[in-house]
């Protein structure tokens, strides 16, 4: 038996891994999620700042999974790397993707250095010039419910971003069908604060965000370009999108409700649930179901219910995510084994956390 279990354990396939910007909160999601991911070896996790200090005294609930310390950036090797992550803020992985690329280094940038096709726009939206926009024209757009084939032979991933996934995902039976007003969409989304990331700001201290509730970004949020996009992509008509974020005294976790005007007539929920038959994380609720955020906390799930109230024209669906994961790390880790040929759940079977 021993050497049965040995025998199956030298078969397992390592991917070596490079996370750049390791103290974030997306950053320690991957390495949460990775620290138990069978095919996962971390070689490098890197910072500026706490180059030197053990991963785990930062991040104490990876004592006893990950023991490394943090590298600067520019003592790692990421260029013997399979895969690098960049989880760092807009305008760095762009600095660097091109010398991964050309070592045959995979990138998947949970930032938004590649999301936006037009450069112009982009650069309109994100206030700065990019570093290589030569690279974004190959840049697969990372959500594996849309794009799976494209994913698998990629060399550089855009991993969506939280509010855009959420949205995405609960018009697309919609816009696919053909059966609502594409120019006159809303998506009336509301996020926690680890949405903001982790850094000091003001509007996100405990005595401003906590028993409290806001909109913001409501005359343009820079994620309405990329949402738009993709959106674009389901559909042969125009899109037109109201987009409004709102800030939640919740941690983790995004509800987006959505609303569309219908030009024919069919089976709603029937529509939702061959859409999705075959997709692992993405869970369309039985019909008068309203998903809660708290269903998929640390999950990589999307948890979505369709409405037609009163049996009117309007469409309301319901769309939850946790931002850190299905939102971020997560789906980034869910493309990570697209890439590899993995199991698409590989590393990614959490039961979400209940209370």
């Amino acid at each position: 038996m021993e050497s049965t279990i040995n025998s199956n354990m030298a078969q397992v396939r390592k991917i070596k891994i490079g996370i750049v910007g390791g103290t974030g909160y997306t950053g320690v999601e991957l390495l949460r999620l990775l620290a138990i991911h069978p095919n996962a070896e971390l070689t490098a996790i890197t910072s500026r700042g706490e180059a030197g200090m053990q991963v785990a005294d930062m991040f104490p609930n990876l004592r006893g999974y990950i023991d490394l310390p943090f590298v600067d950036p520019a003592a790692a090797d990421l260029g013997q790397c399979d895969v690098v992550f960049f989880a760092t803020p807009n305008g760095i992985a762009m600095q660097q993707t091109r010398a991964l690329l050309v070592k045959g280094v995979r990138v998947i940038d949970l930032a938004a250095d590649f999301r936006i096709k037009d450069v112009a726009t982009w650069e309109k939206w994100y206030g700065m010039t990019h570093a290589c926009p030569e690279l974004i024209a190959e840049a697969v757009y990372g959500l594996p419910e849309v794009n799976r084939a494209q994913i698998r032979g990629a060399q550089l991933i855009a991993n969506p971003g939280c509010y855009p996934t959420a949205v995405q995902l609960g018009f697309m039976p919609l816009l696919k069908a053909g059966v609502v007003d594409a120019y006159h969409l809303i998506a009336d989304a509301k996020s926690g604060v680890s949405g903001a990331g982790r850094k000091a700001e003001v509007h996100s201290l405990f005595a401003e965000a906590g028993d409290n509730f806001k909109a913001y970004g409501v005359a343009g949020h820079r994620h309405l370009p990329e949402i738009s996009q993709g959106l674009g992509m389901m559909s042969d008509q125009q899109i037109g999108l109201t987009f409004v974020p709102h800030l939640t005294p919740l941690i983790r976790g995004i509800h987006a409700t959505l609303y569309a005007r219908l030009t024919a007539s069919c089976d709603l929920q029937q529509l939702f649930e061959t859409t999705y038959e075959n997709e692992r994380f993405v869970d369309v609720l039985p019909t008068g179901s309203h998903p809660e955020t708290r269903s998929v906390r640390a999950s990589n799930q999307c948890r979505i219910a369709v409405h037609q109230p009163q049996g009117g024209d309007t469409v309301v669906v319901l769309s939850v995510i946790d931002n850190l994961v299905k939102g971020a790390a997560g789906q980034a880790v869910q493309n990570m084994n697209i890439i590899f040929d993995l199991p698409e759940h590989t590393g990614l079977e959490v039961v979400p956390l209940l209370p």
